[in-house]
């Protein structure tokens, strides 16, 4: 994928005036809160969506957006992407492929008017909830190696060490070690900005596992899967469907991962 940026830094922290109160007594300090910025996606010369998003690692989240979208199926496809920003938020610019956009296109089209379940404009479910393909995952993790890898990706979420503000997505790397960390105030778009690093990489999904410091709702569950990850570990709990969706996929779903206990919800033979 080629990458032009008119943009070489983006603002992620801003500090404000803050009035403090403790114990009935009340001060005034500068605090670091974290930015949260309208992103526009377009895809040829078409708008798509806008997100409220941080805005750091776009080049990953705009690739990794668009592959657990369905928009494209892999980082080829995605033929330039010009990153630009004014007083009203960030657009992001991409040229894919023709027949990707035209399928696009498509999508739209049919969305265009329906007022079924009124879900992202779908007729009924069966539009709405995406299910990917089962994922063919070797990854396999020992739960110490599990347990440790939340502690490294908490000791380097940097904006939330600064902010309180921001959720994280990390890799789990087949060696144990947590190698790269993504940051973002939506717990989607963090685990976006995870995806599209790791295929800008070329880095085996099927090898790792993504661990977030959020609940597991369907949403990341179909974006883990779509991903060809087979491992969704999550500080918080799952929803019914997230379970459901994971179970159809092959995905090994766990939720309440803390130091020294988690619970698996669906294929636990990859956590030994």
């Amino acid at each position: 994928m080629k990458k032009e940026r008119n943009m070489d830094e983006y603002k992620t922290l801003t500090q404000v005036t803050a009035e403090k109160w403790k114990d009935g007594n009340t001060s005034r300090s500068l605090e670091t809160v974290a930015e949260e910025t309208p992103v526009a996606l377009e895809y040829n010369g078409i708008s798509h969506a806008v997100m409220l998003a941080t805005p750091s690692d776009l080049e990953d989240f705009a690739l990794g957006f668009s592959l657990t979208e369905s928009i494209i199926s892999s980082p080829a496809e995605i033929y330039s992407c010009d990153i630009s920003g004014d007083a009203n938020g960030i657009r992001i610019a991409m040229e894919i492929a023709s027949e990707r956009f035209f399928c696009l296109k498509e999508k739209r089209r049919n969305l265009t008017g329906r007022t079924g379940c009124g879900l992202c404009g779908a007729e009924s479910l069966t539009h709405a909830i995406r299910i990917p393909a089962a994922v063919r995952s070797t990854a396999s993790f020992s739960t110490e190696v599990l347990h440790a890898a939340f502690l490294q990706m908490e000791g380097r979420q940097k904006l939330k060490q600064e902010t309180g503000a921001t959720h994280a997505a990390a890799w789990l790397s087949a060696d144990g070690l947590v190698t790269q960390v993504r940051e973002d105030v939506g717990r989607h778009n963090a685990l976006d900005k995870l995806i599209g690093y790791l295929y800008s990489q070329g880095i085996d999904t099927s090898t790792g596992a993504a661990i977030v410091t959020s609940r597991a709702s369907y949403e990341m569950v179909q974006k883990t899967a779509s991903a060809g990850i087979g491992i969704l570990a999550a500080v918080s709990a799952p929803t019914a469907l997230a379970v459901r969706i994971a179970e159809t996929t092959n995905l090994t779903l766990a939720g309440f991962v803390r130091p020294h206990s988690h619970a698996v919800y669906t294929c636990p033979a990859r956590l030994k």
